[in-house]
């Protein structure tokens, strides 16, 4: 037996028609893709417009999980198949708007609490269900202090990560499941510090 004999493997992969052909071995691959491409980018970009979005955070109120001025992406499509969970970090529309408003007002804050807890900010700790929360990733302690606040179903409870800078819902209640716009996902542009 031989070592340097090709491998039955190499043989048949060699002179299969169909793998002879490598994109690097013609210039061909580099051609407009047809109609077919243009109708997969053509799908791609309807589905990113439709599920997907990006925006920009006009406040410190997340500070320092996100901060001023950055870019963010946000997708619209797993609400549909799941709740809202705690951490998750939501886009909504304000909740104190009034129907008539022209501009719509949309937020982004983290979510704390579901439906059926109770919350609660006291002594510079946020307690849910009566259990302090290890928050690392807050800018500070809060320095306010809230009622016990029971979650009613179909609402989140959301707050900023910057707690004394934010306006959320220790100061309007819980929010409503159907203010929410999407669920971020990452941050796609942060300018650099002047």
């Amino acid at each position: 037996m031989s070592f340097m004999k090709p491998s039955a493997l190499y043989m048949f992969l060699t002179t299969y028609v169909s793998f002879r052909w490598m994109p690097c071995q013609s210039w061909g691959f580099l051609r407009w893709p047809g109609l077919d491409g243009f109708l997969r980018l053509l799908v791609v970009v309807l589905l990113w417009s439709m599920f997907s979005e990006i925006r920009y955070i006009t406040s410190n109120s997340m500070h320092p999980t996100l901060r001023e001025h950055d870019r963010v992406i946000i997708e619209k499509a797993s609400y549909y198949i799941r709740s809202p969970a705690v951490h998750d970090i939501v886009t909504f529309q304000d909740p104190t708007q009034q129907l008539g408003d022209k501009e719509e007002i949309v937020f982004i804050k983290r979510i704390v609490a579901k439906a059926g807890d109770l919350v609660q900010v006291n002594g510079g700790c946020l307690y849910v269900n009566g259990i302090a929360q290890n928050e690392d990733f807050i800018a500070e302690r809060p320095r306010y202090e809230s009622n016990l606040t029971y979650v009613p179903k179909g609402h989140v409870y959301v707050l900023g990560d910057n707690r004394n800078k934010s306006y959320d819902s220790h100061d309007w209640g819980p929010l409503p499941v159907k203010n929410i716009v999407g669920r971020y996902v990452m941050c796609c542009y942060r300018p650099s510090e002047s």
